[in-house]
């Protein structure tokens, strides 16, 4: 059920980000429940063995490489998702701080609870 309320909230500010940043579209809220859902996936899958692929760039530039990561995970997604659209790597990487900060967010209180 914890994980359902997080899909929701993802797609609520995927949803507001369309809103907020011209580089980012968003055609409905089914669409962004979709990206949210990929996000999760690739997050799981893809973006492990990016980290892997990466290290010694990731150290060289102290972890910031870890940005480039997250908007290539959001780019992977505006690529495989129809009527989610992010134009330009500064909107992937705006995109990919504000859904790390949120997601922080999100887990705190279940961190909490342990």
């Amino acid at each position: 059920m914890r994980f359902v309320l997080k899909l929701i909230i993802n797609a609520l500010v995927i949803l507001a980000m369309a809103n907020w940043f011209s580089g980012i579209e968003v055609n409905s809220f089914l669409t962004a429940i979709w990206v949210a859902i990929l996000l999760s996936i690739l997050n799981v899958l893809i973006k492990p063995l990016l980290i892997i692929i990466t290290i010694p760039v990731t150290i060289l530039t102290l972890g910031l490489f870890l940005l480039v990561i997250n908007a290539i995970i959001v780019k992977m997604a505006s690529g495989l998702v129809d009527g989610f659209v992010v134009s330009g790597w500064l909107s992937a990487i705006l995109f990919g701080i504000v859904m790390s900060l949120i997601n922080s967010l999100l887990e705190r209180p279940s961190q909490v609870e342990e």
